[in-house]
């Protein structure tokens, strides 16, 4: 008589060994590990390319804003030729958008998938960090797309892939701040930077969930609607040309953002 206990203890032995590979396996595949392999990789490519003397890296900085929100910025570059804010993607495949677009596509093997335009995304970090020093001036955006992707559309002249965006920060060659200056910059950063650790990435997690939630998809029901780019309320403003309702940010002329009724 065959006995299938043993039989059935033998296979679920088996099994055990493969599940944490299996857990490995999808953690490597998980947005979360992606993400930051490219920041690492960036974080590489700073400290290898760009002379430290030159260029101070802070890499993955949360900034906690005036009204209670958090930002999330992956890398942060001072010099004495200005401020770098870098977004960074770590994607494969095709990628299409343009500067205005709210959602660029992401085409593997002819599968489609939308994500939020990323220089939208690091606009509101380059608003964080203006808000922190009060330097509205010498900020600049970069967005750099690592691994196996292709632009498909033209991009505009701040989004990069790979490394190519270091040849951007060194063509700013006409020193803007003092060396007193950019020590106070980086001073006021880290000052304004929330400790590294898990209950801060915790805590910006909930920050973005409470963010959008507040977001009302129907203006008439809920008269405080948050800027998708700042943060700011979004008030309602009418066109004098033709004399349609529109919201606008109340941060104008600093964030220009605006919605459709």
């Amino acid at each position: 008589m065959i006995d299938t206990s043993s039989i059935l203890i033998s296979i679920f032995s088996s099994i055990w060994y493969f599940i944490p590979l299996i857990i490995l396996i999808a953690f490597f595949k998980s947005p979360y590990f992606k993400g930051k392999a490219g920041e690492v990789m960036v974080n590489a490519a700073n400290n290898i390319r760009l002379d430290k003397s030159v260029y101070t890296s802070l890499p993955d900085v949360t900034l906690k804003m005036n009204n209670g929100t958090t930002t999330q910025i992956d890398h942060i570059i001072i010099s004495k030729f200005g401020i770098f804010v870098i977004e960074t993607k770590n994607m494969k495949g095709w990628i299409f958008g343009s500067k205005e677009s709210k959602k660029w596509t992401q085409n593997i093997y002819g599968k489609k998938h939308s994500f939020q335009n990323p220089l939208h995304q690091n606009y509101k970090h380059t608003k964080a960090i203006e808000e922190i020093l009060g330097d509205t001036k010498n900020i600049h955006s970069i967005v750099t797309f690592v691994g196996e992707c292709e632009f498909r559309t033209d991009m505009p002249n701040n989004v990069f892939l790979g490394g190519r965006y270091i040849n951007y920060i060194k063509s700013f060659s006409n020193p803007i701040f003092r060396t007193s200056e950019v020590n106070q910059i980086i001073q006021t950063l880290k000052n304004n930077s929330l400790e590294k650790s898990r209950s801060t990435n915790k805590a910006h997690v909930s920050s973005l969930k409470n963010r959008y939630n507040s977001v009302s998809t129907t203006h008439s029901n809920d008269p405080k609607i948050i800027c998708k780019r700042c943060g700011s309320v979004m008030v309602e403003r009418k066109n004098k040309k033709t004399g349609e309702e529109f919201l606008g940010c109340s941060s104008f002329p600093k964030c220009k953002n605006t919605e459709q009724v």
